[in-house]
């Protein structure tokens, strides 16, 4: 009997061992993500940073065999320097410390500052270095790294005070005020030689920079604690000197300060008006090497007629540095100053045919003050060429600026009618940057303009011919690459022209441009548009895609091996490919069911970074050659997750009620049993089963399901791909969906009677018209939804200002037409016309600060359904966007998410809210979680 007994206690503890754990919401906080992963230049290291849930991220380092070579708490913004020998990363104060200060009320120059790490990966040494404002590294060497610095705010002696054994000072003297580091006086700057350690500290710094290639350092300050030395500084630090090479007094700002890759020549603009005049005096200067003070290029004198030097444009060399780009700007409008508040009238004219709507006016207002005209001064010939106007304001130049052309264009005359179409074309013309001759090309154009990296063609996709293009920027001849073939979207079911699936690139010297379709990679002549078809992935449903493992490569080189990745549309397994462009030949090099990342490659060496994820398979970090044939997996981000229920994931098919075949995926959980009745979730947007293979950590998500969530808690997930027919958006839905969960059920392991649906945003709007047409769902949550597609249409998208008439007419809503062209169609997908048919509880989330779906369209929603007496829950976090952002209130939603779900599919108990909501005088007091036990 004893022996019995044993066994039956030894089989009970084995059981209970052996079974995992159930995710709940206070797992969020103890799941990792990877954060800004690098490998040094040689491939010997690897580094990351681990943050978990929201809070600290804890940086690592190890070696290319995944031995931890270092690691420190609370670190963050890892990068090697440029000879791999340190890592240079940022220490910051502890959040929980931060939090705690702010519940104090602790002021904001009191707070701790970050501090500066060091790792010396040689001699593995670590170097702290306290309060710091800011560091830069210089991008193309090393040696050295410069950081401003903030020290705590203690009253300190000067140089203008006396110590206590000086002789009294004159109390009839004004006392002179300790100059204090700021962001208007500057921070000290500190050079620090990384290999001897050697520090000079510069005082009151304002901006600073490191050249690209020369090593060089170029900074501005007001001066020491007395004032003197102010101006513009170069630092040689390969001979160790120092030159001035623009003295002002303390009170001068440089908004725009800009070196040559080699350091050879710096740019800036002067601002040396020390009133608070609206018009600023601003005046661009140009350094040489071969100078010993900065020559005076433009003021506002001399400017073109009608503009100003503009503090607001972009400021650069030209790669081969003879030219130096800038921006001018229009004279602003003058405000009256002397105008009280009480006498300023506040009123907004909306005019109906202005190009923009008032509320796009509104939203640009503050880039329109800052809107400057691209100029370019030629340093050779001391010419100035005005690129931008305000007959053509936008202008286009190559990437290094070396071209003798650059494309201008204006959309202004076609923006009004934008707000319906959503296309908006342009009037281009093409400028000689070295006279300024413009060469009128097209009137009212349609496509995305560029320029090739030699600068010898515009380029792009003409949307409404579908087609790639050329034009010859010297002879001005258009050439169509890919009339009659199709390169355009394939699977385009919205009322606009479809787009393209992009390029690779150019060759070398704009011999060729590199074009995808659906699933190939095809090489045209840009002249003759005779075209190579490179890989052949469409009779396999194989896409290829070229991979650019060099960040500087500005084209695509023909004499090496190409790196691909390749995604196959029906497994949805994604892999890595070897193509030889002389053979016109590759291999695979990695295949399998998993999401593999673009590699990562080391700038020295052929080793490279990357990571696959599955379902079931957190992305960590891997390392291997170019060949893969060896891999290392570097970090080991979540281990934990072994010890919780999961799931897996699969594709599954059926055909919807119009006919078309479907795909969609399906969640199960771990150790699921097709002889058991599972709670079934739907969730679903648009076409989804491409993201097979997602990992999905579990996390507090701010719109959706999360699904390794539900499933760890016994919940079957289903999320449908949707085809759409033109007009009919709701009745698509439905088609797809309901025969979707129709075939499910038919398999005998789902509970027919515990069906619920989540979605947000369009997939809000899709579940608002579904429970209106079936009663198959048991309990739905639908986020940000549109219940009224006919206010919905004359409705703001306030984060951008746009009215909502494009969106109806031609994109995602796919109505087709405006109210009065289908009015019918209007009314029959708005869910509000037919909402007294929902016998379907309903738990909606919509936010007052919603910048993409008007909140009216929640309420709308809730109060006729309030009115009919329908079981309805309205959540409104104050202030949040289109969906929440902060931790606490995308918690909270998934919590009431979760308890909505539980007590309608699986008969938990009812939650408080539920019952009697949270009363107003209850707001951020109680949340009314706690469950109402059943008698």
């Amino acid at each position: 009997m004893k022996s019995v007994l044993y066994l039956l206690l030894l089989c009970l503890n084995i059981n209970l061992f052996s079974q995992k754990k159930v995710l709940d919401h206070s797992d969020y906080d103890i799941w990792n993500t990877i954060q800004r992963e690098t490998i040094s230049p040689e491939g010997d290291f690897v580094m990351y940073s681990l943050e978990k849930g929201e809070k600290d991220q804890h940086l690592k380092i190890k070696d290319n065999k995944a031995k931890l070579v270092f690691e420190h708490e609370r670190s963050e913004r890892g990068s090697f320097t440029y000879d791999g020998n340190y890592a240079i990363f940022t220490i910051k104060p502890r959040k929980d410390s931060i939090t705690e200060m702010k519940r104090r009320k602790v002021k904001k120059e009191k707070m701790p500052k970050d501090t500066l790490g060091i790792f010396d990966l040689k001699n593995k040494s670590l170097q702290k270095i306290a309060h710091i404002k800011s560091y830069q590294l210089p991008e193309k060497w090393s040696g050295y790294v410069a950081y401003t610095f903030q020290l705590d705010e203690k009253k300190k002696p000067s140089n203008n005070e006396k110590s206590k054994d000086s002789t009294p000072k004159d109390s009839t003297k004004t006392k002179k005020k300790p100059k204090v580091a700021g962001d208007k006086t500057g921070y000290h700057l500190v050079v620090r030689n990384l290999q001897t350690a050697k520090e000079d500290t510069i005082p009151f710094v304002t901006n600073y920079m490191f050249a690209k290639e020369g090593k060089k350092l170029a900074y501005t300050t007001t001066g020491n604690v007395d004032n003197d030395n102010a101006g513009v500084f170069v630092v040689d630090l390969e001979n160790q000197s120092t030159q001035r090479v623009f003295a002002s007094h303390t009170k001068t700002t440089y908004p725009k300060l800009s070196f040559s890759d080699s350091g050879n020549r710096l740019g800036f603009i002067v601002d040396t008006d020390t009133t608070k005049a609206f018009v600023r005096p601003n005046q661009l200067y140009s350094w040489n090497s071969n100078d010993n003070q900065a020559e005076l290029l433009l003021d506002n004198s001399s400017a073109p007629q009608g503009y100003l030097v503009s503090s607001n444009g972009s400021l650069k060399f030209s790669k081969d540095e003879s030219r130096l780009y800038f921006g001018l700007s229009v004279p602003p409008i003058v405000k009256d100053t002397t105008l009280l508040d009480e006498e300023i009238v506040n009123v907004e004219v909306w005019t109906y045919n202005e190009p923009r709507l008032y509320t796009v006016q509104e939203i640009q207002a503050e880039s329109d003050q800052k809107k400057s005209f691209e100029t370019v001064y030629q340093l050779n010939t001391k010419n100035i060429v005005q690129i931008a106007t305000e007959e053509f304001p936008d202008a286009r130049i190559s990437e290094e600026g070396n071209s003798n052309y650059a494309i201008v264009s204006n959309s202004m005359p076609y923006t009004l009618q934008s707000q319906w179409t959503i296309k908006r074309p342009a009037d281009v013309a093409i400028v000689n940057v070295n006279n300024g001759n413009v060469q009128p090309a097209f009137k009212q154009f349609f496509g995305s303009l560029q320029i090739s990296p030699d600068g010898k063609y515009a380029y792009g996709y003409h949307a409404i011919d579908s087609t790639w293009y050329t034009y010859n920027l010297e002879t001005l001849k258009y050439t169509e690459l890919t009339r009659g073939k199709v390169f355009y979207d394939e699977l385009n079911d919205s009322p606009i022209e479809p787009g393209s699936y992009g390029l690779a690139g150019w060759t070398k010297d704009d011999e060729s441009i590199v074009i995808y379709d659906r699933f190939d990679i095809w090489e045209f002549n840009p002249e003759t548009a005779n075209a190579s078809k490179l890989t052949d992935g469409r009779p396999n449903n194989m896409r290829y895609r070229f991979v650019k493992l060099n960040p500087d490569d500005n084209y695509i080189d023909t004499s090496g091996k190409w790196f691909l990745t390749t995604y196959n549309e029906e497994t949805k397994n994604l892999g890595y490919y070897e193509y030889n462009y002389k053979t016109k030949s590759g291999k695979q090099l990695l295949d399998g069911p998993f999401r593999y990342s673009n590699p990562q490659k080391a700038r020295d060496h052929n080793t490279v970074i990357y990571s696959r994820q599955s379902f079931t398979e957190f992305p960590d970090i891997r390392l291997s050659d170019l060949n893969f044939k060896k891999q290392t997996v570097i970090s080991n981000a979540n281990p934990q997750q072994q010890n919780y229920n999961w799931g897996s994931a699969e594709l599954v098919y059926w055909t919807s009620l119009d006919g078309i075949p479907l795909t969609g995926m399906l969640i199960k959980p771990e150790n699921f049993d097709p002889n058991k009745k599972y709670p079934l979730l739907v969730n679903f947007y648009e076409r989804s089963s491409d993201g097979l293979h997602n990992h999905r950590i579990p996390r507090a998500e701010r719109s959706s399901i999360n699904y390794s969530f539900y499933t760890s808690r016994g919940y079957v997930i289903f999320n449908p791909d949707i085809h759409y027919r033109i007009g009919y958006p709701g009745e698509s839905a439905l088609n797809c969906v309901i025969p979707g969960v129709t075939s499910l059920i038919e398999k005998g392991f789902i509970d027919k009677d515990r069906i619920g649906t989540q979605g947000h945003s369009w997939g809000g709007y899709q579940i608002a018209y579904l429970v209106t047409k079936t009663d198959i769902f048991k309990a739905a949550e639908s986020g940000a939804p549109v219940a009224n597609m006919i206010s919905a249409y004359g409705g703001i998208r306030w984060q951008t200002g746009l009215s909502r008439q494009f969106q109806y007419e031609h994109t995602q809503s796919r109505i087709g037409g405006t109210p009065w062209d289908y009015p019918q169609r209007y009314v029959e997908n708005s869910p509000i016309f037919n909402i007294d048919k929902i016998n379907t509880p309903l738990l909606i989330m919509h936010n007052d600060a919603d910048g993409h779906v008007p909140w009216y369209q929640g309420i709308e929603f809730f109060t006729s359904l309030r009115r009919l007496g329908k079981a309805s829950w309205m959540l409104n976090y104050n202030g949040e966007p289109h969906w929440p952002l902060k931790m606490q209130n995308r918690k909270d939603f998934n919590i009431r998410m979760a308890q909505f779900f539980d007590y309608y599919l699986k008969d938990a108990p009812k939650p408080k809210w539920m019952e009697s909501g949270v009363p107003a005088l209850e707001k951020g007091i109680h949340q009314g979680y706690e469950l109402i036990e059943k008698e």
